[in-house]
């Protein structure tokens, strides 16, 4: 009934004078022992799912971590991250708050999590929830379930939207974008890459009033290797992607992404 093994299934049950509903609460109340116990493991392995709603307007990524690699890959393990993203897809919930919150089977998520950390005596951690919702969206799993991206499109209508927006999903997964556009870059990551452009510029002796124009240059740079839009195109590299997404509707943009990976 619980997947619990059968000496602590055994053990519960003694434990209880045979009472199954104490036993299985003892058995959960084991599970958030372990948790406990082993709240200082790293938990740097996994399983990464995206997926989209059946009216292709609502994106979920989510990423829950265990210690090893033998339970990520754990048929038991991948069927439960399925149920959760399951659930995810039906409920619709924006925040992970919310996607914690969600009944599995009677209990909320964190306690569906609890009792899997007491099935499997490793440390487990739901790291990361986002969502996107947008006229279209699109999900991509990279094979192995390490690696996943969700984006949103801002038009739905556009011929050969399903292909631009799985290659553009693909696209995120490959080249790791840090932002849409150059506008939604972070002011801090835009301080911190003009004073590495600068510093590197004195390292190469450059005259210091050459040092701004040079730091700007490499911003520049910056933003072509590092923002989706700007980005050459893996696909036609003579294309950026939004040049790319033009093609086929000229005003067809990106509205956000996410993506996740094991380790990163």
């Amino acid at each position: 009934m619980t997947g619990a093994g059968m000496m602590d299934c055994k053990k519960a049950l003694q434990e209880n004078d045979g009472d199954f509903e104490k036993a299985i609460d003892y058995l959960r109340k084991k599970g958030q022992k372990l948790a406990t116990k082993r709240a200082d493991k790293d938990a740097n392995e996994g399983i990464v799912l995206a997926r989209t709603n059946e009216s292709k307007d609502y994106a979920a990524v989510f990423m829950l971590n265990c210690e090893t690699d033998f339970v990520a890959k754990n048929q038991e393990f991948v069927d439960f991250s399925n149920l959760l993203m399951s659930k995810a897809i039906e409920h619709l919930p924006s925040t992970i708050e919310e996607f914690k919150a969600l009944d599995v089977n009677g209990r909320n998520v964190e306690e569906n999590i609890t009792e899997m950390v007491g099935k499997t005596g490793e440390k487990m951690e739901l790291a990361h929830f986002e969502v996107i919702r947008a006229p279209r969206v699109f999900a991509y799993n990279h094979p192995g379930n390490r690696l996943a991206t969700i984006l949103g499109l801002n038009k739905t209508g556009a011929e050969g939207i399903d292909q631009a927006g799985h290659e553009v999903a693909m696209q995120i997964a490959a080249m790791a974008p840090v932002a849409v556009d150059k506008d939604d870059v972070p002011a801090e990551t835009i301080a911190r890459e003009i004073e590495i452009g600068k510093e590197q510029a004195r390292q190469e002796g450059k005259p210091e009033e050459m040092v701004e124009k040079i730091a700007i240059g490499k911003l520049n740079k910056f933003y072509k290797e590092s923002t989706l839009l700007n980005q050459e195109f893996v696909r036609d590299n003579k294309l950026s992607v939004g040049e790319y997404l033009r093609k086929l509707d000229k005003d067809l943009t990106v509205t956000g992404f996410k993506r996740f990976m094991l380790g990163a």
